[in-house]
């Protein structure tokens, strides 16, 4: 058997089947081995390099984006891509999926697929149909690919862990403000908590009560989940709710950082330390020897102190009490 046939440069490196034959394209030159069937009636012509990262949680949600890419040109008129398939083609932070404590391949995963109106819902092998709420919205983002609106998204998730939700509305409702060190200053949010709360009230909801309690937790000046979920552990073990990423000064009025949380009446820091790269090593073991000479407490928050609310609280609470 000869090299295949080149295919149409309009088709993309994703296309249906159904726009193929319509190209011209026969039913063999779409069964040939240089072109993946990632779902039934999708052909995809790219070859995809493998997924690394060192963080599990943006390695799946990575996994998730590339799958819900994949079954994009099959979606019709009335169907976009929602629910946690929207969450990672917003590039949000969504929940790690496990099994026996270690984190499933993204790619296994389902994509999710609402359908507007009294059209037949999707039945294939790796979607989760979902009949679209009424009130849904959808936007059409790169590549024409229709996906729920921020704040759709996040009001469809209602089964998430309370957590979890605010940290996707503290992402979602982040107001990029100027400052040292504040990255985008004035772009806009990807959505408001009065969206997320019209579109949340906008008729019966999976999981209100956890929606409502979320959306009162809600911050615009997160800028990270751990960030979130750090502070939702304090304030519901009874602490104050502390700052957010907060600019200290010194008694010159000389910039020294910016730290993730802060009680300033009490001069304590809390820093959550993602996975540090030797470039950044130095300068931020200097950041935070500065707050200490500034006069700060720093509590550093690492991946396994994080997997440790209880111990994080009581620090946190020694150190206000100091």
């Amino acid at each position: 058997m000869g090299r295949p046939r080149p295919l149409p440069e309009g088709l993309g490196p994703r296309f249906s089947v159904q726009d193929a034959v319509a190209s011209g394209i026969g039913r063999s030159r779409l069964r040939r081995s240089d072109l993946e069937t990632p779902f039934r009636g999708v052909r995809n012509a790219e070859r995809l390099a493998p997924l690394v990262d060192d963080d599990v949680y943006e390695r799946q949600a990575k996994a998730r984006r590339r799958r819900a890419k994949m079954y994009a040109p099959r979606l019709r008129p009335d169907q976009f891509l929602s629910h946690e398939s929207a969450v990672a083609l917003l590039g949000a932070p969504l929940p790690l999926v496990t099994h026996r404590d270690r984190a499933v391949d993204g790619l296994t995963l389902d994509v999710h697929v609402s359908t507007e109106g009294a059209g037949a819902l999707v039945r294939a092998a790796g979607v989760q149909a979902h009949r679209a709420h009424p009130t849904s919205s959808a936007f059409t983002g790169p590549g024409g690919v229709r996906v729920a609106t921020p704040a759709t998204a996040w009001a469809q998730l209602g089964a998430w862990d309370v957590m979890d939700l605010v940290a996707l509305g503290d992402y979602l409702c982040r107001v990029w403000r100027a400052g040292p060190g504040r990255p985008d200053a004035g772009r806009p949010p990807l959505a408001t908590r009065a969206e997320l709360r019209m579109t949340m009230n906008a008729g019966r909801r999976t999981g209100i009560g956890r929606l409502r309690e979320a959306l009162e937790l809600i911050r615009e000046d997160s800028w990270s989940p751990r960030e979130s979920k750090v502070r939702c552990h304090l304030v519901a073990a009874g602490l104050p709710e502390p700052q957010l990423n907060y600019d200290v000064y010194d008694v010159r009025g000389a910039f020294v950082a910016c730290v993730d949380l802060a009680y300033p009446g009490q001069k304590v820091a809390i820093e959550y330390q993602s996975l540090l790269h030797a470039d950044r090593y130095a300068a931020d073991v200097e950041r935070l020897a500065a707050l200490r000479d500034a006069g700060w407490t720093v509590i550093e928050v690492s991946a396994a102190l994080f997997t440790r609310p209880r111990v994080l609280v009581e620090r946190v609470r020694r150190a206000l009490a100091a």
